[in-house]
């Protein structure tokens, strides 16, 4: 795959504390749009220190609706989903212009860290290959590449999830036949670990029971839609699109 084949769509909401060395982890030129829901300075940071073309969309809403929203802006054949709390270590970009993507819809890759929690990563990647082994993806949002066409005739992210869009995207992949891929050696590099301090029990718990009867098709609409509400904030209105090149 080529670089210019690629766009990084990453939702930003409050992200002041950690934009600035995700942008930094990008390689130059790389298509980036970031849908942004923030009341502090992430949106001035992205303007003013991307090296890369950059479109920043203002929108309020669920996580879900912001990668659909960067995901329907993008042009590329490729479209590359991540977070602001992440960094993607210089080796990510070399891996995906070798790799062979014939025959391959989506791939995705597990979230490490350097630092804290390195164990509770672990074991989480760990979790996901187990997955996969059994045929069912285990995707997070902060590192899924998948064909824009793929993901817009699979439905796209389901916009009323508040959390679990990426997961339930990856099962819908794969009930539909497309082909998606775990990666383990396809790395990123968490460095904010604010919802394990809020208490790794609880994350851990609801990941999984969420996560199953989501999966098995049990969890009632009303718990099915409504969460921790990470992503529910304050609309902007009618959404304003920026462009910056560089």
């Amino acid at each position: 795959m080529l670089l210019e084949e690629l766009t990084i769509v990453v939702p930003t909401r409050n992200e002041e504390r950690n934009i600035r060395l995700f942008l930094g982890s990008l390689p130059i030129g790389v298509r980036l749009i970031a849908v942004d829901a923030s009341q502090d300075g992430t949106a001035e940071i992205l303007f003013n220190h991307a090296l890369n073309p950059t479109t920043v969309i203002f929108q309020g809403g669920t996580i879900a609706q912001a990668r659909q929203s960067g995901l329907e802006r993008a042009q590329t054949e490729w479209v590359l989903f991540t977070d602001a709390d992440i960094a993607f270590p210089p080796e990510y970009f070399q891996q995906i212009v070798f790799l062979s993507f014939d025959n391959i819809d989506a791939v995705y890759g597990p979230k490490i860290s350097l630092d804290d929690y390195q164990n509770t990563y672990r074991w989480f990647s760990r979790g996901q290959s187990w997955l996969d082994a059994v045929g069912i993806p285990a995707v997070s949002g902060s590192n899924l590449l998948i064909r824009k066409e793929v993901c817009l005739k699979a439905g796209g992210f389901d916009p009323e999830l508040p959390c679990t869009e990426d997961s339930e995207l990856g099962w819908r992949l794969r009930r539909k036949g497309y082909s998606i891929h775990f990666l383990p050696e396809l790395q990123v590099i968490a460095t904010d670990h604010r919802r394990w301090q809020q208490g790794w029990v609880q994350n851990w718990i609801h990941s999984m029971v969420r996560g199953g009867l989501m999966y098995l098709g049990l969890l009632p609409e009303k718990y099915r839609i409504s969460d921790w509400g990470y992503w529910l904030s304050p609309s902007y209105g009618p959404s304003d699109i920026l462009r910056m090149e560089s």
